[in-house]
């Protein structure tokens, strides 16, 4: 087992352990999947708080030809780190980096003629052709381009392309409700998608890739996949929706562990309050396990009362409210060593609760869950290298 942290691995306060070589797995699954298409790793948010650089790499190693971001910021960072290959990067504003993503080789989205305008002038400055994939707003009312301003877009994207300064790389989109099978938005974006393509083609673009396929798309929707799918979430061994299917169901694994160690343990008569404001009292005489995380470190305080926790072997659940710092489990009068670990979430090989069932416990998605777990947690990258 190999460990990229600079960290000592024990005794940590706390620790996200990132299993890397279920990363690796997961990509090869989901490039099986792909039947064909390319599969770009998208590692936007610090790899959805996994470690953005080890995680490229791991994706890379297995298979993967793109990586996204949403920012440039993020996509700089990747390359000031070394990662080589196609890179695109969709999240820009007025006055972004565009230069310098250009100088760096970075693909950019452009969803509208002022962000053209802006990659022209960059690309003029650099005196380099920069590579730009034309986003569609197909239904989803985000970022990407409306039909009715698609035919400005491409036609000035064309009139640069001539003049050397662009090159059209990519078209694409992005689904709304494609975790929720048989939505009709599905169908209705694909074949917008679809014609909007065509438009394009037939006034003379011709991208190396078409993508509107995202991680649920991989999983159930081949008539999307095109040339490139975009696989975020699953990569990370999460399921898109509880709907489409478990993990294990797409032959994927989670790849975060998060635990801690118990910072104190102690007896307390019944009648005892727990936390701020008391929510919780105990029954009877009990033990009370203090856990040092809190949502400082990303621990949702809607866990308050619901959040699952392992500890010796059994689940406990949140006592009282999820302070800054640290929170509550009572241990129903258990007594374990303080230092004893609590497993938060995990692949459930242990019996330990998943992200999904924090997601569950506090009525948001697993994606927030391992997202929003703060720089206080160090990461713990293992099993870097491929076996064999």
């Amino acid at each position: 087992m190999s460990e990229t942290s600079t960290v000592p691995t024990a005794p940590l306060r706390a620790r996200a352990e990132i299993d890397l070589a279920a990363l690796r797995a997961n990509v090869h699954a989901l490039r099986a999947r792909a039947r064909g298409a390319a599969l770009m790793a998208v590692v936007k948010s610090d790899a959805y708080g996994h470690g953005a650089v080890p995680c490229a790499r791991a994706a890379r190693a297995a298979g993967a030809t793109w990586l996204g971001t949403a920012t440039p910021e993020e996509a700089l960072a990747l390359r000031a780190a070394g990662l080589p290959g196609r890179l695109l990067c969709w999240l820009w504003v007025p006055g972004g980096p565009w230069r310098q993503a250009i100088e760096a080789d970075i693909d950019v989205s452009l969803s509208g003629v002022w962000a053209l305008r802006e990659a022209v002038g960059a690309a003029r400055a650099a005196g380099r052709t920069a590579r730009v994939h034309l986003k569609a707003d197909t239904g989803l009312g985000r970022n990407g381009c409306q039909p009715a301003d698609w035919p400005e877009l491409v036609a000035e994207s064309l009139r640069a392309q001539a003049e050397g300064l662009v090159r059209i790389t990519g078209l694409w989109s992005h689904f709304a409700c494609a975790d929720e099978p048989g939505h009709p938005s599905i169908a209705a974006q694909l074949d917008l998608f679809r014609d909007l393509v065509a438009y394009a083609e037939e006034r003379g673009v011709r991208p190396e890739v078409r993508h509107i396929a995202n991680s649920p798309a991989t999983l159930t929707l081949p008539e999307t996949h095109f040339d490139l799918v975009r696989t975020g979430i699953a990569m990370y061994g999460i399921s898109p929706s509880p709907e489409l299917g478990t993990p294990a169901d797409f032959g994927l694994r989670p790849v975060m562990t998060l635990s801690a160690s118990l910072a104190q343990v102690k007896q307390v008569p019944g009648g005892h309050g727990v936390s701020y404001g008391h929510h919780y009292v105990t029954p009877g005489e009990t033990t009370l396990g203090l856990v040092p995380v809190g949502y400082a470190d990303g621990i949702p305080r809607h866990a308050s009362g619901t959040g699952p926790v392992l500890i010796g072997g059994k689940w406990r659940t949140v006592a009282g409210r999820v302070a800054m710092d640290q929170f509550v489990v009572d241990l129903g009068g258990d007594e374990l060593p303080v230092g004893t670990e609590a497993v938060l979430f995990g692949p459930g090989d242990r019996g330990e609760p998943t992200a999904e069932d924090w997601a569950g416990a506090c009525g948001t998605i697993a994606y927030e869950i391992v997202t929003r777990i703060g720089t206080r947690v160090p990461r713990v990258h293992v099993n870097e290298e491929e076996a064999g």
